[in-house]
């Protein structure tokens, strides 16, 4: 198989593998995943707000996963490992599945999108941005956008320290899609810089200076008598 063909496969296959994910752990708060390829098989590392839900009764979920993943979609040796996110407003896809469930259940657009904007930044997130796309309040779709903070959009930051999250909301007019990316508090800017104090310089101590007495054998030549003084020759 060619390279591009080979990368290609391999996307499309991850697609399906976090639809997949999405769908099941809809109730256990799934936050995302991720797959690295090991010498003993492909380890896939789960992430969810409520990862006993994942692992089941005696494990029965996770070992459907792991199956499912095997025989489904053609992932070699899958060894599942559950993580449980430390703080759900830090991450994307949580916080898409929350909005996109408040709307589901009538809430009006610009209340949860501001809700979930403010959630995001009251735990100390550097930015948020949520765009919601779809029939939001009549038979025409358009797109609706939530921003506070600093989000980055474009180059290689927006790839490395932006989460992103999408999820979708059904309703009776149509579907919405919902989008959300935040900037967690820990993430180095490419820009940010900061101001250091210039630290006090402590004065050295003078070292003292030895002065030697020469007076004294000045005054030992002065006092020799006559006698002592040297012949002439």
């Amino acid at each position: 198989m060619a390279a591009e063909k080979k990368f290609i496969s391999e996307g499309v296959r991850k697609a399906c593998v976090e639809r997949y994910l999405t769908r099941e752990l809809k109730r256990a708060g799934y936050g995302g995943m991720d797959i690295t390829r090991t010498p003993l098989g492909t380890q896939v590392t789960i992430f969810a707000e409520k990862p006993g839900i994942v692992i089941g009764k005696g494990g029965k979920q996770v070992r459907q996963i792991t199956q499912d993943l095997a025989t489904e979609f053609g992932v070699e040796s899958p060894q599942v490992e559950v993580q449980q996110v430390p703080n759900p407003n830090f991450n994307a896809q949580i916080m898409a599945e929350r909005l996109a469930n408040a709307l589901e259940r009538g809430w009006y657009f610009r209340k949860a999108g501001q809700s979930t904007i403010r959630r995001v930044m009251e735990s100390g997130a550097l930015g948020c941005e949520v765009v919601l796309a779809g029939k939001l309040t009549g038979a025409r779709s358009r797109v609706q956008k939530f921003t506070e903070g600093y989000v980055k959009h474009a180059g290689e930051p927006s790839e490395t320290i932006v989460e992103k999250g999408y999820a979708i909301a059904v309703k009776k007019l149509g579907t919405i899609g919902v989008q959300v990316k935040i900037i967690p508090p820990d993430a180095r800017l490419p820009d940010s810089f900061e101001v250091l104090e210039p630290s006090p310089k402590q004065a050295k101590e003078p070292e003292p200076i030895e002065v030697e007495a020469v007076g004294e054998d000045i005054e030992e030549e002065i006092d020799l008598s006559p006698d002592e003084y040297p012949e002439e020759v």
